[in-house]
């Protein structure tokens, strides 16, 4: 973005590249530091906090518009102590400083996030998004909003003052209080009926755009419809809902055709046109639904998008190190998009006659071109359509398409890449490694398992340190406190590799995970989890989380994966902590239950107790009674199987000893039944 021989301010060492990228602008940046706010409470002036992150297509227009422009950096180092800060390494200020602007602007924010504060407290007595560097759409220049926020910080000190008090008890409402009831199967149907409301029936997805994937909402509507299944009377539109907002999500643009990996939402309602940003917080989520899809319907289109997305997880995303990294940028060549689309003819030089063909059919280049003058790959028509308009089968259609996608993947191998941020995030990884677990024991493929075992090994060697987790890893640093995502998402990531594959240090972690979220993360008063850990910075807010964003809310995975743990271990403190959870959430759930599809799975596992399986046995004969218990979808059944060798297992496993032969011990909730000791048996528990 800038000149790289450029003075460099402050943040030239910092681990985050999205800081990197703003450490030759001629603003006088900080990190957010102790350093910084002792500065700005010293001097009397506010503070302005930028908060972005590296993938971010209007941070870097705001940043090339005002950031390396030197007459606005002069005037922000003036009347400002600037503070850049990235979303990603630290959402412990982005939780709060956006639901600042939500209270402060009466909508929603988003990025970047630019947030004025009073100095001697942090408190916010501004807040907007992206700014112009010259007014339009109705917003002012950023000169004249610099100019006019230090004016009012100036001459309305007690009115800013006032506002401040308002704000910070209103960020106190924000958390419901502990006196609550768990509700019961009432906000379950109210999501599924809610959901349905949103649901468009001609493109898929919920509203209209910008249209996100949703994952949980997804994810809520499967487990619905696998429990209605389970009763006789199977939900078939709610299946629908999943599988045509899929199918369509991984035929549109918002799949990368080629390479594989999901971009972050579309613009349009047609899953068309994506934000070319690649998360791996959507893509981790995203495999897994692929691969749960598949196992419900067969359909092979499903099994192929989640290869393909675990295959560009692997090869793009997998550091030399093990870990996984967080994002590509939509940008390359300082233009979003350009390493994604094409021109016709240059596709027309690169395939056959025989190969153009259905390929233009299928990806719409036989219409108008889709984006600026280009076409980003859509898929318009089906292989099985193509090949009726062609004349032609469908096994000779999908033939064609791949050589073509594989031309045309290796020609663009040749650009220049979107920029990669690097850093290791924990959380991220946890959400990463549940997918790639999961794909490896749905699909049956042992180098996805490889992959998940190489990125957990990374966080245990470089952050988990102490009997605490850190955050964020960088060019050999790890540091930040873990948050409240990542010892949840990663309990779950690990309960996921255990019903992969046996690994006793796997159930240790993830207990010794459980006990920190306990002892740091709980509230033993009012109930739930604290996104931030008891010996955290002291902020200006303490944030519970409850409802879904971008991620599942962190409370809604650890109510759920303690309750696994607490059924598993026979541990009641697990069970009593999912408890307060889920009665701090019950007005909330009851509210709005749509926004709370992660707490809604940790309820219904609460009402409806999941059904554990623990195999005993020993090679073949342990593998084969495994995958006959998972070879169906069913979200609320943990499958472990433990080899006969194993002794001294922690809990309720220690009872469940070896046979002569192998054995199964079905379990629901915390009361366990006779073992069976014959394959039959175990078919038909698992049918």
């Amino acid at each position: 973005m800038s000149d790289s021989t450029a003075p460099r301010n402050r943040l030239a060492d910092a681990t985050s590249p999205y800081l990197r990228q703003h450490a030759s602008n001629p603003v006088d940046w900080w990190p957010w530091c102790a350093e910084a706010l002792a500065f700005a409470h010293d001097q009397d002036r506010p503070i302005l906090l930028s908060i972005g992150y590296s993938a971010c297509h209007w941070c870097h227009v705001m940043a090339h518009e005002s950031f390396e422009d030197p007459e606005t950096a002069q005037l922000m180092n003036r009347l400002f102590v600037n503070i850049k800060v990235d979303r990603e390494e630290r959402p412990d200020l982005d939780k709060i400083y956006q639901s600042a602007h939500q209270l402060l602007a009466k909508r929603p924010g988003g990025w970047p996030l630019t947030v004025f504060l009073t100095p001697d407290d942090q408190h916010p007595f501004f807040a907007g998004t992206y700014f112009p560097k010259e007014p339009r759409h109705g917003l002012p220049a950023f000169s004249q909003l610099l100019e006019g926020i230090a004016a009012a910080y100036r001459e309305q000190g007690g009115a800013i003052r006032e506002q401040n008090r308002a704000l910070m008890d209103a960020l106190a409402r924000l958390t419901p209080g502990g006196d609550g009831e768990i509700p019961d199967a009432m906000p379950l149907a109210a999501a599924r009926r809610r959901l349905a409301e949103d649901f468009d029936p001609v493109h898929g997805g919920f509203g209209s755009a910008p249209k996100f994937p949703h994952v949980t909402d997804l994810e809520r509507l499967l487990r619905h419809y696998a429990a209605s299944r389970a009763d006789g009377a199977p939900d078939r539109d709610a299946l629908h809902m999943v599988t045509f907002t899929l199918e369509r999500m991984i035929r549109g643009g918002l799949n990368d055709q080629l390479g594989g990996g999901f971009c972050r939402y579309s613009v349009d309602d047609l899953w068309m046109i994506p934000h070319f940003e690649k998360m791996l917080y959507d893509n981790g989520p995203l495999l897994a639904l692929c691969c749960d899809v598949w196992q419900v319907t067969g359909d092979p289109l499903f099994r192929e998008a989640a290869v393909a997305t675990a295959d560009w997880v692997m090869r793009e995303m997998q550091s030399p190190e093990g870990g996984y990294y967080s994002t590509l940028d939509a940008d390359s060549e300082g233009e979003e998009g350009k390493f994604y689309v094409w021109d016709r003819a240059a596709i027309a030089r690169l395939l056959t006659a025989e190969e153009y063909a259905p390929f233009a059919a299928v990806y719409g280049l036989d219409r108008k071109s889709n984006f600026e003058g280009k076409w980003h790959l859509h898929g318009y028509r089906t292989a099985v359509e193509a090949a009726r308009d062609l004349e032609t089968t469908p096994a000779s259609v999908a033939a064609l398409l791949e050589t073509a996608r594989h031309k045309l993947l290796a020609a663009r191998e040749g650009r220049i890449r979107p920029g990669r941020d690097e850093k290791i995030l924990t959380a991220w990884n946890g959400l990463a490694i549940k997918g790639m677990a999961r794909a490896a024991r749905v699909l049956e493929r042992a180098d996805y398992l490889a992959s998940a075992q190489r990125a957990l090994d990374f966080i245990r060697a470089r952050l988990w340190r102490n009997g605490r987790l850190l955050a964020t890893y960088k060019d050999g640093k790890a540091h930040l406190n873990a948050y409240l995502d990542d010892y949840a998402y990663l309990i779950d990531a690990l309960l996921e590799l255990l019903q992969t594959r046996w690994q006793r240090a796997d159930l240790e972690l993830a207990t010794a995970l459980a006990e920190v979220l306990l002892d740091q993360f709980a509230d033993p008063q009012e109930g739930g989890f604290f996104f931030t850990s008891n010996d955290h910075e002291r902020l200006i807010h303490r944030p519970k989380p409850l409802g879904d964003e971008s991620v599942p809310a962190g409370n809604g995975v650890a109510a759920r994966v303690l309750q696994h743990l607490g059924h598993l271990l026979g541990e009641t403190r697990y069970l009593t902590a999912a408890q307060g959870t889920l009665a701090l959430a019950a007005e909330p759930m009851r509210r709005l239950p749509h926004a709370h599809a992660s707490l809604l799975a940790a309820l219904e596992e609460h009402l409806d107790p999941p059904r554990t399986l623990i195999i005993r046995g020993a090679g073949d004969d342990l593998a084969h009674w495994a995958g006959i218990a998972q070879r169906t979808y069913a979200p609320r059944r943990l499958v472990l199987a433990i080899p006969a060798t194993e002794e001294g297992l922690p809990g309720n496993l220690g009872a469940m000893t070896p046979g002569a032969g192998t054995r199964a011990y079905p379990c629901l909730g915390i009361r366990c039944e006779t073992p069976l000791e014959d394959l039959a048996a175990l078919e038909r528990l698992t049918a």
